[in-house]
């Protein structure tokens, strides 16, 4: 809850993009996880003939995807735990502040062992470590939004946020995707390691600014709130309010992070095998979406703030749906695909900036942390079941990731169906 000293002030731009860097630092991770790890566990698979020579496991697409999911069957069930658990934490330290000097150091050990793994059952092991430490601090991470704006800020303030994750997504795909090519020249092996160590040094980096910079509220009581921090608990408390609103914003999140995590845990696989792009060029392009987000982020929440929210997410569903649609048709190459991506980060910026404030609108101000572990819950939950479903999908239809554009298409679609029923705040 954001205290009452804040609510005087004017909003602060600069307290914005220090809070911006823990979101930063968390953006860092993923764009690599998801570039680089696929690669790593199909290369030297018979069904894909060009693209790499990344040394790989020979795994076909479903399992594949469903080891990138596994580590989110942790992070249903933890993230929420760990974000309603940091409501009642209170130390030295401060309120969130704990959970990411716990986590930090975790994920940083199973983040850059990764690539020094020699079996696929080795890099699920280090997935699970990254992802077990990345699950104990971005709750608690994330909750600043509502723990330091008034919720007529919340958007303005997610904007500047997701900027500053846009700017760590930037320099995980062009930087990661420049390190993988220099030093792939030199030694492929080098080339492997590289992008996952220049990302561990910029999550310490951007961790330790947040920490330092962030000033966290004064202790508040939460005394009326029940005991059980469970996700269960927080569902039920959601089930039981006749306004449904909620539940269906949590439907919501859940459909349209299935069609974005299915696409972008299949896009570098895509990519290499059927656009035949090396892996290294392929992380680069990819970045063109996190361009555009960056650049539409900040309008995005002004969007969400002059319009509402809800309206903005609806704006942000039709044009993915179509775009969907339309790239499965007109993909064929490398332009192509950077224009369908760039105009994807436009339309996702409207979704993903009003999100989490969306969930806040239909919540409780004094438990900030359990409903935006209710948020991961959905979101954590969608990147189990989008990539999972989504292999099965490429795997039965002749290995051709070209279907996941439809894939994504029919749940951003399914996601509009169920925002059209939300109420207004």
């Amino acid at each position: 809850m954001a205290s009452s000293a804040a609510a005087k002030r004017p909003f602060n731009y600069k307290k914005t993009v220090i809070v911006g860097f823990g979101f930063l630092g968390i953006s860092i991770i993923w764009p690599i996880f998801n570039q680089y790890i696929p690669i790593f566990l199909q290369a030297g698979n018979p069904a894909f003939e060009g693209g790499t020579d990344v040394r790989g496991f020979g795994l076909g697409p479903a399992l594949a995807l469903f080891i990138m999911t596994w580590d989110n069957l942790i992070n249903v069930f933890v993230q929420p735990w760990v974000g309603a658990k940091s409501d009642r934490t209170w130390n030295r330290f401060g309120q969130r502040k704990p959970w990411i000097l716990l986590g930090v150091p975790i994920a940083l050990v199973g983040f850059t062992l990764i690539p020094f793994a020699q079996t696929a059952v080795a890099i699920a092991a280090f997935i699970l470590i990254t992802n077990f430490g990345m699950a104990l601090f971005r709750s608690p991470t994330v909750a600043w939004l509502g723990d330091l704006y008034q919720p007529e800020d919340r958007s303005k303030a997610n904007g500047i946020i997701n900027l500053m994750g846009g700017i760590g997504g930037l320099l995980a795909f062009f930087g990661g995707g420049l390190l993988f090519e220099q030093f792939s020249a030199i030694d492929p092996e080098l080339g492997r390691m590289a992008p996952f160590i220049g990302g561990g040094i910029l999550l310490v980096a951007a961790a330790l600014v947040a920490l330092l910079g962030v000033r966290e509220p004064e202790k508040i009581s939460t005394e009326a709130e029940p005991d059980d921090p469970g996700v269960m608990a927080n569902l039920r408390t959601v089930w039981r309010n006749p306004n449904k609103s909620g539940l269906i914003v949590l439907l919501g999140i859940l459909l349209w992070f299935m069609a974005f995590n299915a696409l972008e845990a299949g896009l570098s696989s895509f990519a290499v095998f059927t656009l035949d792009i090396s892996p290294g060029i392929a992380s680069i392009y990819a970045g063109s979406i996190t361009i555009s987000f960056i650049l539409f982020a900040v309008p995005a929440g002004l969007i969400g703030t002059k319009y509402g929210r809800r309206q903005a997410i609806r704006i942000g569903l039709t044009g993915l749906t179509l775009l969907m649609l339309a790239g499965y048709f007109l993909i064929q190459g490398a332009v192509m695909f950077i224009v369908v991506l760039v105009l994807a980060g436009i339309f996702w910026s409207c979704v993903n900036v009003n999100s989490l404030p969306l969930v806040y609108d239909h919540g409780d101000e004094r438990r900030i942390g359990a409903y935006t572990g209710l948020y991961y819950f959905s979101s954590q939950l969608a990147a189990v079941l989008g990539p999972t479903l989504g292999g099965l999908v490429v795997d039965s239809l002749d290995n051709n990731y070209r279907w996941l554009f439809l894939f994504s298409a029919l749940f951003m679609g399914l996601a509009w169906v169920a925002m059209q029923r939300v109420k207004p705040n």
